[in-house]
């Protein structure tokens, strides 16, 4: 008897400590927990002080700005005027951040698949303003040429893991007056993902504008589902210049998306701290938003700046420092503030081939980006400190996407993930094999087209290909292979029209 009562003793004590457990873990699973890794290098009240340091510049220092009728909405405005500086107080930013959309939505050309730029979620998608091609075929690096801007449009379209395409160079065999233009055309007819687009006037502007309106249909088919989105790049420091503004201006009274995204370099252009030059990044941006809001209350904007740093030893600008993913994940949480949309960079290297660094310096990137919840994320296959664009490296970096993508989808902890009940069926020293739950969640694990994971002997049956000779082989499979849909033969021809009349 005395035997039996220790017995049920340790039995119920056995119960009661399953009990407790299985009451956390019904508390789990009742919220459907969702494990997603993230990052902030700021606490709240430093987020808050960012802020208010901010205000404190665009109505202390204020912004250089030239162009009258910019100057004449500002005034109306409340803001301070002295010769070419612009002075905003600190409630009229606030209150055109209040106007600013929580999130912004384009649309590849089928109006189908769409982006939507919001909370934490992250979109990549390649760069711009490249002057030279290596060409994935010879291995040569030369200037970039109309014939390269189709090639990347092409790539950039099969990528799964590139949202947008953006026109990816400056051609060397355009006419300079009109090759923002021939660029945005090769974009938008060779790939059928959005395109983010820089120009360097309004009359371009407009054009590029108008071949949106016909890809689209009409002019509100366009603004209710945009498949086109503006870039305007302020000049470090505190300086907008009128060719910059009419664009904006435009673009605001559209409707249209657009992204306000300055270049501040720590030590150069900027302070060589990382807060200060977050700050006038910051501000740099947020004048843009306000000038925007004061043309039209609503009107979408992505806020953002490229901070990085100047490379005291070789006076570059870096696209693959440390420091300039810290002031990236800053500014991403400053745009979390704010609940507006913000632009990134990853993806990038300072690197001349899409070598070892190259590799390192964009996986770090990506990764940071994801993590830090920067929401349209850009400059992903830049090589050579934005000189260069590599197809082989676009490809890479897609990969690398996918991983990171993979990493950022986390841990599922609800019933069928947590796998208690296959984890008892197969027992002690059985396996999993054979069971239906492998065959439902196998195909979770990201197996990637690039990278290796046979057995040496498989490797050297298969020629043991390195690794770049893999990334050649598949970045050239991939643009011959590709075929993007096609526009209609109509708007081709009113494309072409559009085209001959430009100067």
């Amino acid at each position: 008897m005395t035997s039996e009562a220790q017995f049920t003793g340790k039995t119920d004590a056995g119960s009661a400590k399953k009990t407790a457990g299985q009451s956390v873990l019904d508390s789990v699973l009742e919220s459907m927990l969702h494990i997603k890794p993230r990052q902030n290098f700021l606490t709240t009240a430093q987020v808050q002080a960012m802020h208010e340091a901010t205000l404190s510049v665009m109505e202390r220092t204020g912004l250089k700005v030239t162009h009258e009728k910019a100057k004449e909405i500002l005034s109306s405005y409340g803001c301070s005027i002295e010769d070419d500086r612009v002075r905003l107080p600190g409630h009229v930013v606030e209150e055109a951040l209040s106007t600013v959309p929580s999130q912004v939505s384009f649309f590849d050309r089928s109006r189908k698949n769409q982006v939507i730029l919001k909370d934490t979620d992250t979109w990549y998608g390649p760069t711009l303003d490249a002057f030279d091609y290596l060409d994935p075929d010879t291995g040569q690096r030369r200037p970039f040429t109309l014939k390269d801007c189709k090639t990347t449009s092409i790539l950039a379209d099969a990528l799964d893991n590139f949202s947008w395409v953006m026109t990816i160079g400056v051609c060397s065999d355009a006419p300079a007056a009109i090759s923002d233009r021939l660029i945005a055309k090769q974009a938008l007819t060779n790939c059928s993902k959005p395109l983010l687009f820089c120009c360097n006037s309004i009359e371009a502007m407009k054009d590029i504008y108008e071949m949106g309106v016909i890809i689209a249909g009409d002019e509100e088919r366009l603004i209710n589902a945009p498949n086109i989105i503006g870039f305007q790049a302020p000049i470090s420091p505190l300086t907008y210049n009128d060719d910059l503004i009419d664009r904006l201006l435009f673009a605001a009274d559209k409707g249209l998306p657009q992204v306000c995204y300055s270049g501040p370099q720590a030590g150069s252009t900027s302070p060589a701290t990382f807060a200060g030059t977050v700050i006038q990044g910051s501000a740099e941006s947020l004048f843009g938003i306000v000038l925007a809001q004061m043309v039209n209350p609503g009107a979408p904007f992505i806020y953002g700046a490229f901070a990085t740093i100047m490379d005291m030893n070789t006076t570059i600008f870096s696209y693959g420092a440390p420091e300039m993913n810290i002031m990236s994940s800053a500014m991403a949480q400053l745009a979390h503030y704010y609940n507006i949309p913000f632009f990134g960079t990853s993806g990038c290297s300072d690197a001349k081939l899409p070598d070892s660094q190259a590799a390192v310096e964009a996986t770090f990137s990506c990764l940071t980006s994801a993590m830090s919840g920067a929401n349209m994320v850009h400059d992903n296959g830049w090589l050579d400190h934005s000189n260069l664009i590599s197809p082989e490296y676009m490809l890479l970096i897609d990969e690398v996407i996918e991983r990171v993508n993979r990493y950022m989808r986390g841990i599922w902890m609800d019933e069928e993930h947590l796998a208690l009940d296959v984890i008892d069926k197969v027992g002690p020293g059985g396996h999993y094999l054979m069971e239906k739950h492998t065959m439902d969640h196998f195909r979770d694990v990201w197996y990637s087209k690039l990278f290796d994971r046979t057995t040496l002997s498989t490797w050297t049956s298969r020629g043991s290909k390195q690794f770049n000779e893999r990334l050649k082989d598949l970045t050239l499979k991939t643009i011959i292979e590709h075929k993007p849909e096609p526009l209609p033969e109509q708007i081709y021809k009113e494309l072409g029209r559009m085209a001959a009349n430009w100067v």
